[in-house]
């Protein structure tokens, strides 16, 4: 592919014309046609995919032989925990007050001025009024001592807010959105506040706001007292109950080590203490905020080759920030007291422990649900399922925010509860290494056919039948280390040429050892003939460059000027050998268009060839002609290592 740039393009301009909510299904088809394109004509030339169960399938004397084995992953443990009846109560109608009554004026107050906001602006705020409302959602279910502390925050900010609102100041931050949701996801709420407060913002009169803001906000208030109001009559934590149950009488759990996963740093503090009160000094929490040397102890009682082992610790209470990058395969237990909305996470965590090297056998995970009060007509799966609906489906279109994929609370609860979301392995069969391994094998067994194979003369030939009414050849090509495979079929009058890859030629060839030869037809040569046209095309220059609808403006522009100054009489040999080489980047779609960019800006005001190569060269250096992944030796001549005529039959 020499374009790729053109490629995806082209690609994107299909989403292009559909709306991601109003044509959500026609969207989703397009990005899985996308996806599956990039996967066949990009990735799969860059990616070598191999998962575990292929490996334990084809190389499993390997294995043995270095004496590794993977663990086996069990289904995710579904661990309930149940309200009662005025619980239940109050946390949907939580739910309710987050999603529908809550307005979030806070956070949004730029689409509360008199003279409007820009749409960007607007779409920014809209996305932080949904980030909150998806962090209240979280910690709602993460613990209750965490939403109470959340809400307690919520309060003081929107008093505080409300009362500069009344003295005629608002407070704006528009520099500092990223970094307030960074800290946001970190649950950081002080250096939120820190940054919302300082002199980080800036500040408009409260005059700019239309009325509506400031009754907005103490409607939000009200809701917000509403809410503490509600949760200050819950005493009982049947979450925690149920948890440190289970931690002290399933004998998967009882004295192991184990690892418990949560999103809210508050959660883990809570965690952390009940724990301690129950097992002792075994407990040992880390979040963002914590030490290089609670990092290294973290390795020294979790990692199962750390230079300097210890058993200080048992339970490990972590946030996120260690679900990638520290292996803690000392032990095979992962807990997530909060729900993993993203099953993505999961696969993530339970990653840090599914190691190759460890000691154990089975892998175990459990995954925290509400059930809600005890009823005998409903089963706790059914149960847990409603509660996770009355998230989902409470929250219509923004439910992906919570969830980062489009999802139905049903098959939510199934990916939790499956080990193929932790694996990250679908039942598709490795074809490609199936077909290597059976190769080696022939290599280690028969080492006298192996030679045959190795040594078959170029241009070989065969045929044979293969039904139908059609005829087509499949031939292998190679030129230096490019090796191609093209097929021509005749398909009504006409015959068609396409290229195919490792496992489609595989397939196509693959035939049994009681296969009778045919004799090769005729057109067995006009066939061959089309299959060399189209490895020939391989190697055709393209000679212009065809800009993408409405996107390539620039490199258009930045072309025409160099065409123009390639031949300057003032230029040496070097200089137009580099011109040269700068337009075969932009044909190739090499170089970045904000580079090209730069450089327009930079030359605008600049007539003369020799001083506009100079600004030309301080921007585009020699990093930008070294081939990322190094280029592909195609010298030599080009060859037809083999051919297969199929006779009757095209396969397809």
């Amino acid at each position: 592919m020499r374009n790729l740039q053109g490629y995806f393009n082209t690609l994107q301009g299909r989403l292009d014309t559909l709306d991601r909510q109003r044509d959500r299904e026609e969207y989703m088809r397009v990005v899985r046609e996308n996806a599956e394109e990039i996967r066949e004509n990009v990735l799969q030339y860059l990616m070598v995919r191999r998962t575990r169960a292929s490996i334990t399938k084809y190389y499993s004397e390997d294995l043995k032989r270095q004496n590794l084995k993977f663990p086996e992953v069990e289904d995710p443990q579904p661990v309930y925990y149940r309200f009662d009846a005025h619980t239940d109560s109050i946390f949907l109608e939580s739910i309710d007050l987050i999603v529908n009554k809550f307005k979030y004026s806070r956070y949004t107050p730029l689409l509360y001025l008199k003279e409007g906001t820009s749409h960007p602006e607007e779409l920014a705020q809209k996305n932080m009024m949904k980030f909150m409302k998806m962090l209240l959602l979280k910690r709602l279910e993460s613990s209750f001592f965490a939403f109470k502390m959340s809400i307690s925050r919520f309060i003081g900010y929107y008093e505080l807010f409300i009362r500069e609102v009344e003295k005629g100041s608002v407070y704006i931050s528009k520099m500092h959105t990223n970094t307030i949701f960074d800290l946001l996801e970190q649950d950081d709420m002080n250096k939120v506040a820190s940054l919302l407060d300082d002199k980080k913002v800036y500040c408009l009169p409260s005059s700019d706001f239309t009325p509506a803001y400031l009754e907005d906000l103490r409607y939000d208030l009200t809701i917000l007292k509403e809410l503490r109001s509600l949760w200050d009559t819950i005493e009982q934590d049947p979450k925690i109950a149920a948890f440190i149950e289970v931690l002290s009488t399933d004998p998967r759990l009882k004295d192991q080590k184990c690892i418990i996963f949560t999103e809210a740093k508050e959660t883990a503090d809570y965690l952390t203490t009940a724990l301690k009160e129950q097992f002792g000094d075994c407990v040992i929490e880390y979040h963002g905020s914590s030490s290089e040397r609670e990092r290294h102890e973290i390795i020294d009682n979790f990692d199962a080759k750390a230079r300097h082992s210890k058993d200080d610790y048992r339970i490990l209470v972590t946030t996120e920030v260690l679900s990638e990058g520290v292996n803690l395969h000392r032990s095979n237990v992962v807990i997530n007291y909060d729900i993993p909305w993203n099953p993505t996470r999961m696969m993530q965590r339970v990653g840090r422990i599914n190691r190759v090297d460890t000691k154990f056998e089975k892998i175990h995970v459990f995954n925290f649900f509400p059930a809600g009060p005890i009823n005998e007509e409903i089963g706790l799966q059914e149960a847990a399922e409603a509660k996770i609906a009355a998230f989902i489906e409470m929250l219509g279109n923004d439910a992906p925010l919570l969830t980062d994929e489009e999802i139905k609370s049903h098959d939510l609860f199934t990916k939790l509860t499956s080990r193929k979301t932790i694996t990250g392995e679908d039942e598709e069969e490795d074809l490609e290494l199936g077909y290597l391994t059976f190769l080696r094998e022939i290599r280690d067994s028969d080492p006298d056919l192996f030679k045959k194979i190795k040594y078959l003369p170029k241009k070989a030939r065969t045929g044979r039948e293969s039904g139908g009414s059609g005829r087509s050849v499949v031939t292998f090509f190679r030129r230096g280390k490019l090796r191609k495979i093209f097929r021509t079929a005749i398909r009504g009058a006409e015959p068609v040429t396409e290229e195919v890859d490792f496992l489609r030629a595989a397939d196509l060839l693959r035939a049994e050892a009681s296969t009778k030869k045919h004799a090769i037809g005729l057109d067995f040569y006009s066939l061959l003939v089309s299959n060399k046209a189209a490895f020939e095309d391989v190697f055709a220059i393209e000679g212009t460059i065809v800009p993408s609808r409405g996107s390539r403006g620039g490199e258009v522009k930045f072309t025409g000027i160099l065409r123009a100054i390639q031949h300057s009489p003032e230029f040496t040999d070097e200089d137009e050998e580099y011109v040269g080489k700068v337009l075969r980047l932009i044909e190739d779609g090499a170089l970045p268009k904000a580079t090209i960019k730069k450089i327009l800006t930079k030359i605008a005001y600049t007539p003369e060839p020799l001083p506009m190569l100079a600004k030309i060269k301080s921007e585009i250096s020699e990093e930008f002609f070294r081939p990322a992944f190094g280029p592909v030796d195609i010298s030599g001549p080009k060859e037809v290592i083999l051919s297969e005529y199929f006779a009757g039959g095209d396969l397809s």
